[in-house]
């Protein structure tokens, strides 16, 4: 129980909604993307309010004008990223289902951003193995939101896809603590130790991971930068 009395699941989510209405205030396009993945059945597993901020800000603070995105869902977090690219910059987002990727389309044109990202549809693996065998321009920031098995693996060709100063989020890494239990029969939490024990090895990366608590409980995500 917190200090207050109240459960601390409540109290994160309340905090949660504080920061979101004084800081980051109503916003119609959002709103919609939101209540059009509820509409279509999609599950409500989309970065929060804040998070989505975070992004952003750190998409221009990195100055991004390319973006990869792995996971789109229903495009919430994409129109975050989207909205921090310049006029000639482009996001392009990963989505393993059809249907999520067909909402994303709808929410990213409501939102005035479908010429500003490609959502391609497929393994994410087998499309980021096609943009690095096409040569495609390195990008400046990546976000990876997907299936935890794939983490490790989309971290090597998200290297692939890089440059030195490219900065690399990593969502839902610290799976409410479990990460500490080397013994887990959890294939997720497996996977996200070899992800942090493959950021702790390779040398063209300097990594952190960083505990949050909030409206989607206790996770984590990791903040990397490309060194070389």
């Amino acid at each position: 129980m917190s200090r207050s009395g109240g459960e601390p699941e409540e109290r994160w989510t309340g905090v949660d909604r504080y920061v979101t209405d004084l800081l980051l205030g109503a916003d119609p396009a959002l709103d919609a993307a939101l209540e059009a993945s509820a509409a279509a059945g999609l599950p409500d597993i989309q970065v929060s309010a804040p998070y989505g901020k975070m992004l952003h800000l750190l998409a221009r603070a990195a100055r991004a004008r390319r973006i990869l995105e792995i996971g789109t869902l229903g495009g919430y977090s994409a129109i975050w990223l989207a909205r921090a690219l310049p006029a000639d910059g482009r996001l392009v987002t990963c989505e393993l289902d059809p249907k999520h990727a067909e909402v994303a389309r709808g929410n990213l044109e409501r939102a005035g951003l479908g010429d500003r990202v490609e959502v391609h549809v497929g393994p994410a693996l087998e499309t980021l193995r096609g943009l690095a065998s096409e040569g495609a321009e390195p990008f400046d920031m990546v976000f990876i939101d997907a299936d935890k098995p794939g983490y490790p693996d989309y971290l090597e060709l998200s290297l692939q896809l890089s440059r030195a100063g490219t900065v690399i989020v990593a969502d839902n890494v610290i799976r409410r603590g479990d990460i500490l239990d080397g013994s887990s029969g959890d294939p997720n939490v497996q996977a996200m130790r070899r992800f942090h024990e493959r950021l702790a090895s390779e040398k063209r990366i300097s990594a952190t991971a960083v505990q949050t608590v909030g409206g989607k409980g206790y996770d984590g995500f990791v903040l990397a930068v490309v060194t070389e």
